[in-house]
């Protein structure tokens, strides 16, 4: 019955504060969404980070976080390689995108609050390294070095360039920082107080994906974003899922990882695709579909892997 509850309350707060920020980026100006975006990369997410690390289990095989989401990332690259041998698309553009699709998701903005409000702060840690050691450095290294080769004409953003700007994010001083604060004792009231900081970040990152969303102008290639996210959104997590149970890793930690490999494509795919001169229709129908249908796997998840 609790875990029914946090369930509701998780789509209660993903269809409610999305919705509201969909409507705010429909009627506010087209600036907003980027200054928000702003603060929360410089000022909002670090700060989450350094909060919520408090109460994170730090104990364990931490180090394999990034390990299993790289093991995610060559999978669903290498599947959706598969696939495009026997769907070729009609352009080399078309496919680089479609791999940036299923390799990387929204394992920060969508992952932490998901997470978070379903398994609490025990496995904080573990979706923190997820996301930094394998999806940021992932996106913006790796996945740079792969959708290059897509392009039609000579990279005009160079893959190292890419990664040390990811290199550069606050979050990594903001994890630094937390590591050595989150051991000193503070007042009942600060940290009550920190908190609701906390969860207003999460909150407000969370308005800030209604407003992308709102911005999305076009839905095409269905059927190729399709098969996209049954590889990085069903296949993959379940496939490597039932493997780190047979590994021994059981329970919510199971579930921790299993849903940030479960994650819709991130904004990461729009970002490069538009830099490399990909296909920014793509980008853009796999990341709406993507959200969409997350709202249909979570419960999938849920009973295939009980906290």
């Amino acid at each position: 019955m609790e875990f029914t509850l946090a369930l509701a309350t998780l789509y209660g707060k993903l269809l409610g504060v999305v919705g509201l920020g969909y409507i705010l980026g429909r009627c506010s100006p087209p600036t907003l969404p980027q200054r928000i975006g702003d603060f929360l990369f410089w000022i909002g997410v670090p700060l989450g980070v350094l909060i919520f690390l408090r109460g994170a289990d730090l104990s364990g095989a931490i180090a394999l976080a990034p390990v299993i989401a790289w093991v995610a990332t060559l999978a669903g690259a290498a599947l959706t390689w598969l696939w495009s041998r026997y769907q070729p698309l009609p352009q080399s553009q078309s496919t680089g995108t479609l791999m940036l699709a299923t390799m990387f998701g929204n394992t920060g903005y969508l992952g932490y609050p998901i997470i978070l409000t379903l398994l609490g702060e025990q496995y904080f840690a573990w979706v923190l390294f997820y996301d930094l050691l394998g999806t940021t450095i992932g996106a913006y290294g790796f996945g740079s070095l792969i959708v290059a080769a897509f392009q039609p004409q000579r990279a005009r953003v160079l893959p190292h360039v890419e990664l040390l700007k990811a290199l550069q994010n606050p979050i990594w001083w903001a994890l630094g920082l937390g590591l050595w604060v989150r051991n000193f004792p503070l007042p009942v009231t600060v940290e009550t107080s920190l908190r609701v900081v906390g969860w207003g970040v999460i909150s407000l990152s969370l308005v800030l994906i209604g407003m992308r969303l709102s911005q999305l102008r076009s839905l095409r290639h269905r059927r190729s974003v399709a098969a996209a996210l049954g590889i990085k959104m069903v296949i993959v997590p379940l496939v490597l899922g039932m493997i780190l149970g047979l590994l021994g890793m059981t329970g919510a930690l199971q579930l921790t990882l299993v849903l940030q490999m479960a994650m819709p494509p991130a904004f990461a795919t729009l970002v490069l695709s538009e830099a490399y001169d990909l296909d920014r229709e793509l980008a853009v129908t796999a990341i709406a579909l993507g959200s969409i249908a997350l709202l249909f796997t979570l419960p999938l998840w849920l009973l295939l892997f009980p906290p």
